[in-house]
């Protein structure tokens, strides 16, 4: 072990010539990777197939799933961070479902909430402690069953932060539906647009399911569901997301009416995104771990960053997370092959591709949160999870990763695809 440290601080020396892509594409022994990246299929909230199957039975089920296709023993996995933001329970679950999937007592579990980017915010937590030299080994979740809701205020804030002159503070109590129309107010985004980008988003993701890009990032699961009128119970295997809708065309987008009229006439349901139940699952180890245990390496991860706005205008927040991502590892948009930007709403993704120049081509190749849902917890994780099979698909190597957060917050991160 000593060794092999020593050999990784020479190599980084020897090394720290080398700058932007050329550096975070090395390979040290102290890096930390991905082994296995996997998801549940993404089920409609409220009426799909998860709507029976609670936080911890969806947490249980992938846990499930990881430990049968990791081909690693259970002890070695140190620690697992679950990404949700609606359930206070959330650690309880994350505890509890590891356990009773086969995880040992010694293998520690909690939970995080960063509101839309929980789930980058699991994998940043368990990537950190390996970096650190704090674990080996670990498993970042992300998850939400919005079936069950919960991430909605239940009371105004105290009077000493709605009387205390800050207008940001008071604007967190903004619902995400308003900060989407102030986003298409204040920048001029306009419902055609909006709706055009969303036309194209479903367009994308019925082609990649059509075509089976989504099957080795799925992992099949068995749930119960109940009827709602007979309460009759049946047993199903969920294969395939539920949101994408298969003929989704501008025209047909164009005749729906907005979802938040008491704020503005831009944002609806068709350009929004879906309220989805599902679950997704990052194993994470240093290098000379995954070799040590011939565990495949996937790919590695570079680092993930956060950014603060304005929380009236959230949605922007990716505009600014990027550029200070991408300045940390002096590299620059061109340098990146596939970009997962979460579709909150079709204002902010617009805005973002606008505002960052991006090529459409590479942003969100198999659609986004409009077409396939978005299950808050979930998402940081799942687009890791969509971007990496992308890319293995397609042989590209650089992952960028991003999504705006509630009150005012954007996160990215960045990965490099090892499987060409």
């Amino acid at each position: 072990m000593a060794t092999e440290r020593l050999s990784s601080i020479l190599s980084h020396v020897t090394g720290g010539s080398k700058t932007g892509l050329s550096a975070i594409t090395q390979k040290h022994p102290d890096d930390v990777v991905i082994t296995l990246a996997i998801r549940t299929p993404l089920a409609k909230g409220g009426k799909g197939g998860l709507k029976d199957t609670p936080l911890d039975g969806m947490v249980y089920k992938l846990l499930v799933e990881v430990l049968k296709r990791a081909n690693l023993d259970p002890q070695m996995i140190e620690d697992i961070c679950l990404g949700n933001v609606s359930d206070a329970k959330a650690a309880y679950y994350v505890r509890a479902a590891s356990l009773a999937a086969g995880f040992p007592n010694t293998t520690g579990a909690s939970s995080c909430n960063r509101f839309c980017s929980s789930g980058l915010k699991a994998v940043q937590d368990i990537a950190n402690q390996i970096s650190m030299g704090s674990i080996d080994c670990g498993l970042a979740l992300g998850a939400e069953h919005m079936t069950t809701g919960g991430d909605r205020l239940t009371r105004p804030f105290v009077d000493e932060i709605l009387n205390s002159g800050v207008q940001d503070a008071v604007d967190c109590m903004q619902p995400m539906g308003q900060t989407s129309e102030n986003v298409g107010r204040d920048f001029e985004i306009p419902r055609e647009a909006q709706d055009r980008y969303s036309a194209e988003s479903y367009a994308r993701a019925e082609r990649a399911q059509k075509a089976g890009w989504f099957d080795d990032e799925i992992a099949p699961i068995k749930v119960n569901l109940k009827d709602p009128k007979t309460g009759e119970e049946k047993t199903v295997t969920l294969t395939k997301d539920e949101g994408p809708r298969w003929g989704t065309t501008y025209e047909g987008l164009s005749k729906i009416r907005p979802a938040f009229p008491e704020y503005g006439d831009r944002s609806t349901g068709g350009n929004s995104s879906q309220v989805t139940d599902g679950a997704a699952a990052v194993l994470l180890m240093r290098r000379s771990k995954a070799e040590e245990m011939r565990q495949p390496v996937l790919a590695k991860f570079v680092g993930a960053t956060v950014a603060g706005l304005a929380p009236r205008i959230m949605g922007i927040g990716p505009s600014i997370a990027i550029p200070k991502l991408l300045s940390k590892f002096k590299i620059n948009l061109e340098d990146c092959d596939i970009i997962e930007l979460n579709e909150a709403f079709a204002s902010m993704a617009v805005y973002c591709l606008n505002t960052l120049k991006l090529d459409h081509a590479k942003m969100n190749p198999r659609g986004g949160a409009i077409a396939l849902g978005h299950p808050l917890g979930c998402t940081g994780a799942r687009q890791i999870v969509t971007g990496l099979s992308e890319a293995r698909r397609t042989k590209k190597k650089i992952l960028l990763t991003s999504m705006c957060i509630g009150t005012g917050q954007g996160m990215a991160g960045l990965f490099v695809n090892e499987q060409l």
